[in-house]
C-alpha cells in the first residue's frame, strides 16, 4: 500500500543565545560591585581569553567533538535497516522474507495486486501453517479503506464457485482479512490461471469492484514458503 513520507522539522540550536543571557547577567552584576571588583573581572576575562586561544590551536577534529558535546548537537543514528527483503520472483509472485536473528529468516509469498490502470489496490500474503489442522496455509489480504466490511471478501479460481471471508480489521493502511485455506484451496490456486477478490465498496453498496490476482509461478513460490509456528 501507499506509503506517506513526514518532512523532519529542523533542530533550533538554543546555545548561543543562553551564552549571550548569562554573559549579559554577569556584566550587571559586577558593575554593582564597584571598581575592585571590576579589576578582578577584568583580570578572569584576560585569563579565560588565553585559554580559549589555546583550545583553538587544537586538532578541528577534538573541538568539533567538544562543541557537539557541549552545544547538544545530533551526532547522527545508523539508519535502521529494513526488516523484510525480496528473496526471489516466481512469475507474479515474490519470495518476501524477515530478518532474523534466531536462525532462518521466516518468508511468505507476497503480490501486490493492481487496477486496469496500474495503481496499487490490494496486497496478497500467503505462508504455511503447520499441517495438524484443517487450514494448511494462512494469508493476509489488505484492501482499501471504505470497503463495506459486512460483505465479506469473495475469492474465486478462474472463474469458478467462490467462497466467502470475513474482515478481521481495519487501521490507517487499509482493511485487512486473515484467511484459512485447505489443501483443496490450495490445490486450486496451483492448478489455475487466475484468481478473483470481489469487494463491496460502502460508497456504492449496490456495486462490486473485482481484483484479478495471477497464479503464475504460485506453486514454485509455495515450495520455498515458511511454515508459520504459532
Amino acid at each position: 500500500m501507499t506509503r506517506l513520507l513526514h518532512t523532519l522539522p529542523f533542530l533550533v540550536l538554543l546555545g548561543v543565545g543562553s551564552a549571550l543571557s548569562a554573559q549579559e547577567t554577569e556584566e550587571t552584576q559586577d558593575a554593582a560591585e564597584g571598581a575592585a571588583a571590576t579589576e578582578t573581572e577584568t583580570t578572569e576575562t584576560e585569563t579565560d581569553a588565553q585559554a580559549g586561544a589555546d583550545e583553538t590551536e587544537e586538532p578541528a577534529t577534538e573541538a568539533d567533538g567538544q562543541t557537539g558535546a557541549a552545544g547538544g548537537l545530533d551526532l547522527g543514528r545508523e539508519e535502521q535497516e529494513d526488516p523484510s527483503y525480496i528473496k526471489e520472483t516466481f512469475g507474479d509472485w515474490q519470495l518476501q522474507c524477515f530478518r532474523s536473528e534466531a536462525g532462518e529468516d521466516p518468508c511468505q509469498m507476497y503480490q501486490l495486486l493492481r487496477e486496469d490502470g496500474g495503481n496499487p489496490v490490494a496486497e496478497f500474503s500467503l505462508f504455511k501453517l503447520p499441517s495438524d489442522g484443517q487450514a494448511v496455509a494462512g494469508a493476509t489480504i489488505a484492501v482499501p479503506l471504505g470497503t463495506l466490511l459486512p460483505q465479506g471478501l469473495k475469492i474465486s479460481v478462474d472463474g469458478g464457485k467462490a467462497k466467502n471471508y470475513n474482515y478481521s480489521f481495519c487501521s490507517m493502511g487499509g482493511c485487512f482479512a486473515r484467511i484459512g485455506f485447505t489443501q483443496a484451496d490450495i490445490a486450486a490456486f496451483q492448478a489455475g490461471a487466475n484468481a478473483r477478490l470481489t469487494l463491496v465498496p460502502a460508497q456504492a453498496p449496490d456495486q462490486v469492484v473485482e481484483i484479478e490476482a495471477s497464479l503464475s509461478g504460485f506453486t514454485a513460490a509455495y515450495n520455498e514458503v515458511s511454515v508459520l509456528e504459532e
